[in-house]
């Protein structure tokens, strides 16, 4: 698996987009790493049965020095819910150890479906939250204590950081939406580090794996997107506290619905 310049440009321009959708909406970035990887290692011939697992374990494993920049900044900013990060700590660890644990014995179909079905949802989220400016109502639901556990498995398995989930969540629950985006990529380390980890571990005895590989994590995919990715965090953090969102909204919306109907259509003719 040696990427040409063509490959190298995919990752220059996808990393550098989701450091800044990392860093501007606390979503960590794997909603754009994990389908690049998937359709790079697709190109490069890699058997279907591992190339989700692989995108989704190696996109965990860069959301922990993605994260950590992007909660950084946003901690200097003072966009930072301790109280909550406290709470949820705990309950999104267990729930991502347990995701990656699903993941690993899910199937490539199975887990393609899912990553399709969340890329479709996040598009529809986003697109309706672009065109319009509505009142937030908050709500107060004890089931709503329930939600970490069950965003630290969804996510875990998907390879993304939560924020798609978190960040709805917590406003719902009141929290002022630059707060809850910082929040949310520090959590987003929390799903990351054991997520990662179970990946590593649960494709150890997986066969024809990419070089440069610890279990489903490729280590060359990460060394080369890993440092464009923290470099972007911050121009995605001055954008959230001084520009609208609703334009790039708009595009990665779009951007995701192309990336979910080309997967159902993977699923559907494979």
């Amino acid at each position: 698996m040696q990427p040409d310049l063509i490959t190298l440009f995919i990752i220059a321009s996808a990393s550098s987009f989701a450091g800044i959708l990392a860093g501007m909406l606390g979503i960590g970035g794997g909603i754009v790493i994990v389908p690049m990887i998937y359709y790079l290692l697709t190109y490069f011939g890699f058997d279907q049965s591992i190339i989700m697992h692989v995108a989704v374990g190696t996109s965990l494993f860069i959301i922990i020095p993605t994260g950590l920049r992007s909660a950084f900044e946003h901690s200097k900013r003072g966009s930072f819910k301790k109280t909550i990060f406290k709470k949820w700590f705990a309950p999104i660890a267990l729930g991502s150890i347990l995701g990656s644990y699903l993941a690993g014995i899910s199937s490539f179909k199975g887990l393609t479906l899912l990553f399709a079905t969340l890329a479709s949802v996040v598009s529809y989220q986003m697109f309706t939250s672009s065109r319009k400016d509505e009142a937030l109502t908050i709500i107060q639901n004890p089931l709503l204590n329930f939600s970490p556990f069950f965003i630290g498995i969804f996510s875990s398995m998907m390879g993304i950081g939560g924020g798609n989930l978190s960040v709805p969540i917590m406003s719902y629950m009141g929290i002022e939406i630059r707060k809850a985006i910082g929040t949310s990529s520090a959590l987003g380390i929390v799903i990351a580090v054991p997520g990662s980890i179970g990946f590593m571990i649960s494709g150890q005895v997986v066969e024809n794996l990419p070089d440069y590989s610890i279990g489903y994590v490729n280590l060359l995919y990460a060394a080369l997107i890993i440092p464009l990715t923290i470099l972007f965090v911050p121009i995605g953090v001055r954008l959230a506290h001084k520009f609208e969102r609703s334009r790039l909204q708009a595009v990665f919306s779009l951007l995701l619905a192309i990336t979910a109907t080309k997967m159902f259509w993977d699923i559907l003719s494979s």
